[in-house]
């Protein structure tokens, strides 16, 4: 298998590293082990340098500044001092603090490097020496070259890290969009689903319910008719009579989610609507507490109270059939900009995550007597009212379901 482009041209950068330490071995008029050591020392520091995740951090890139610094000082020591070529040396923790430190880690490293050149003034033989304004004049000018060459290096940095800061905030939003943008057709193939489904419903509905009629009556005229003496006969007509009250019953399930939803939207109070929900599932669940956490500064807005308890009535339901006896169900209430967000908090088993993306769509369901509309008509409902919902689950940790209803008047009557 072929190297990745990336490290071939890290073994390139290596090699031109090596190829530029040697030629400043080669050209120097002082080649001893006092002169190949540090050079070798600094051509190590630099090609490793990107190759330990601790130079990654503020402390690590200092102290490899720190260090480059130290071995071109040795370098220019050994080499003549003040007067030596390889002064040029102190732009690598120049430029390195220019690329990594910002402008004051920049300005802070050109003053210790242009003082440590400065310090070899120490040790010159003034009976050899002068140092009148042409000799000031140059070291003037070596010190404001490595300033310029810090500071252009730090500009270029600086806007290098403004256009990757725009590239990452670019990236962070068409991942948004994108996620928004499956999210909505997800949503339209739910919604075409739910439509398909519901048309077919409503006609087998229909057509089951005749003759569903003609057996339940027929059972009927056969438990009257029949002997007492005969109980095995009786007793099938019984559960005949009753298969088809349970199938009827299911068949209003279909229908309920097939038909097409009447909106009546009107001003109502969420919390009252809350409250009737939550004592309608504390008579089915006693086993579990029910806390209210409401936002007190919620005013009435319109929507339709008697579906929308309807919603408020399966979540709390199904959170309360999921949580263990002595178990507890929160519900809170907040304001979110022009909405309102309702959010049923469980402890319970939580969801599948290969089932969150289902547990919406009709048919689909956990329970052993389900049948999957429950979730199904509560998503239908809260479509209509221009709202949305949505479910974060964690197994073993519970389920949070949040519904989010604009408070914007709602039509008055919304075709499925």
């Amino acid at each position: 298998m072929p190297a990745p482009r990336w490290t071939r041209f890290v073994r390139l950068r290596d090699f031109v590293w090596l190829l530029l330490f040697g030629v400043l071995a080669a050209t120097s008029e002082i080649l001893d082990i006092y002169v190949i050591v540090p050079l070798a020392a600094l051509a190590v520091v630099q090609i490793i340098e990107p190759k330990i995740s601790y130079v990654g951090t503020t402390r690590g890139r200092v102290l490899w500044i720190v260090v480059k610094l130290a071995l071109g000082y040795i370098l220019i020591g050994f080499t003549r001092g003040i007067e030596s070529n390889f002064w040029l040396v102190l732009l690598l923790p120049v430029v390195s603090a220019a690329t990594t430190l910002g402008l004051l880690g920049t300005l802070a490293f050109t003053f210790l490097a242009g003082g440590a050149y400065f310090s070899f003034l120490l040790y010159l033989d003034l009976s050899r020496f002068t140092l009148e304004w042409p000799e000031m004049s140059v070291l003037l000018l070596r010190f404001t070259f490595l300033a310029m060459v810090g500071n252009l290096a730090n500009a270029l940095a600086e806007d290098l890290r403004v256009q990757s800061q725009k590239r990452l905030r670019t990236a962070e939003q068409l991942a948004e969009a994108n996620e928004q943008l499956q999210k909505a057709e997800e949503a339209v193939r739910r919604s075409d689903r739910l439509a398909a489904l519901g048309q077919l419903s409503a006609g087998l509905a229909h057509e089951l319910r005749n003759p569903l009629g003609t057996i339940k009556a027929s059972a009927e005229m056969l438990e009257r008719n029949v002997s007492k003496e005969n109980e095995v006969a009786r007793e099938v007509a019984g559960f005949i009579a009753e298969e088809v009250d349970r199938t009827n019953s299911l068949i209003t399930r279909f229908l309920d989610f097939a038909r097409p939803l009447r909106l009546r939207a009107e001003r109502a109070d969420l919390a009252q609507t809350l409250d009737r929900a939550v004592a309608a599932v504390e008579r089915d669940a006693p086993q579990i507490s029910i806390y209210k956490n409401y936002a007190p500064e919620i005013p009435p807005f319109p929507f339709d109270a008697e579906l929308m308890e309807r919603v408020f009535f399966n979540l709390i339901l199904n959170a309360a059939q999921a949580t263990d006896a002595g178990g507890a169900v929160t519900v809170k209430t907040r304001p979110a900009g022009g909405s309102v967000e309702v959010c049923v908090i469980d402890r319970g088993a939580g969801i599948d995550p290969q089932n969150l993306s289902s547990i919406f769509n009709p048919f689909f369901t956990s329970k052993p007597q389900g049948v999957g509309l429950g979730l199904a008509i509560v998503s239908k409902i809260v479509d209509q009212h221009g709202g949305k919902i949505a479910v974060e689950s964690e197994p073993g940790k519970g389920s949070v379901f949040r519904v989010l209803l604009p408070m914007a008047p709602a039509a008055a009557e919304i075709p499925a």
